[in-house]
């Protein structure tokens, strides 16, 4: 992996990170004066650009202001705790929040509801019950969706790697779970790794996926497993390169979890056998969305489901999955 590469992705995110704008035109005095903070894990992946998209979608049509505004990193717990503390000091309508950490978030988001700040948890669970909802994936199903289709992948028999993304982590956490699940159903499979971590940041997980690759090299630099499944859009993409950088790519089975241009790409091509594609625009409009109408005191559900698929490259120009593979941003 190259430092170039990271150094690119950092400054594109810097680029993103903090933005406030403006609250558009409403015909709805009391929309107009109502400002929801937007608080990712993070701002470097497409993940979360797709998140941002959805949000703003959600804020025009109801004439608020959104303001985006998360870490640079998704491990940087301090950073995310300290934008939503800022924003329950500055006193905004609502928080929109994606934990980083199920624990370390709950004490500032109990002081929100103190402040009669309501916050809305999206993407990754919190625990606790200081929020007014929670919008993501199913993301057991998810996990369980993928094991599944690696499972089918090899022939239901073999030696299989779950490298896992990082601890604390709600949502990838259950996808692991619901991958080991799937497993268990396949009593011809063998999981003969499922406790590394890759990490927070591609180069880092590209350095530990090689690693752990490596322990599993035969002497004619094949490898002697069959599959790989990776829980999140970095760990796979770094997993990916592993592949391609070694020769091993295409010649191994595997399935990650989100899209990317990159990931698409490896899908399209054969490296990639498939992706359990959630769909962050929806999830993030929904999520804006939810939060306005429980500021003018509707009724919001507790749990709003927002889908999962897997794309294969046999149904990834599908009309269903397209959408959620190489969503057009722009048009959002």
């Amino acid at each position: 992996m190259k430092h170039a590469f990271v150094m690119t992705l950092l400054l594109a995110t810097a680029a993103c990170r903090g933005s406030e704008p403006s609250a558009p035109a409403s015909s709805n005095p009391a929309a107009s004066t109502m400002t929801i903070a937007v608080i990712p894990k993070g701002t470097t992946h497409t993940f979360w650009q797709s998140i941002r998209a959805g949000a703003e979608r959600a804020g025009k049509e109801a004439g608020v202001t959104i303001i985006w505004r998360g870490p640079l990193r998704e491990d940087d717990r301090d950073a995310q705790v300290s934008e939503v503390e800022g924003f329950v000091s500055r006193g905004v309508s609502g928080i929109v929040l994606a934990p980083l950490d199920d624990t370390a978030l709950m004490q500032p988001v109990k002081e929100a509801a103190q402040k009669k700040i309501p916050v809305l948890i999206f993407d990754s669970g919190l625990k606790g019950t200081d929020f007014i909802s929670f919008v993501a994936t199913d993301n057991t199903k998810g996990g369980r969706l993928g094991g599944e289709r690696l499972a089918q992948s090899i022939g239901g028999k073999g030696k299989v790697i779950l490298l896992r993304y990082a601890e604390g982590h709600d949502s990838t956490g259950k996808r692991e779970e619901g991958f080991l699940e799937a497993m268990k159903a396949n009593p011809g499979i063998e999981v003969v790794s499922s406790n590394q971590y890759g990490g927070a940041d591609v180069e880092g997980a590209y350095k530990k996926a090689e690693a752990l690759l490596t322990t599993y090299k035969k002497p004619d630099g094949s490898l002697s497993i069959d599959g790989i499944f990776t829980p999140n859009e970095s760990v796979s993409f770094a997993l990916l390169r592993v592949l391609q950088d070694n020769g091993w790519a295409g010649k191994v089975k595997f399935v990650g979890f989100d899209a990317s241009p990159n990931l698409v790409k490896g899908l399209r091509d054969g490296a990639i056998d498939g992706l359990v594609v959630q769909d962050p625009v929806r999830m993030g409009y929904l999520a804006v969305k939810t939060m306005v109408a429980h500021i003018k005191g509707e009724k919001v559900e507790k749990w709003i489901d927002t889908g999962v698929h897997v794309a294969t490259k046999a149904n990834m120009d599908s009309a269903e999955v397209k959408p959620l593979v190489e969503p057009d941003l722009k048009k959002q």
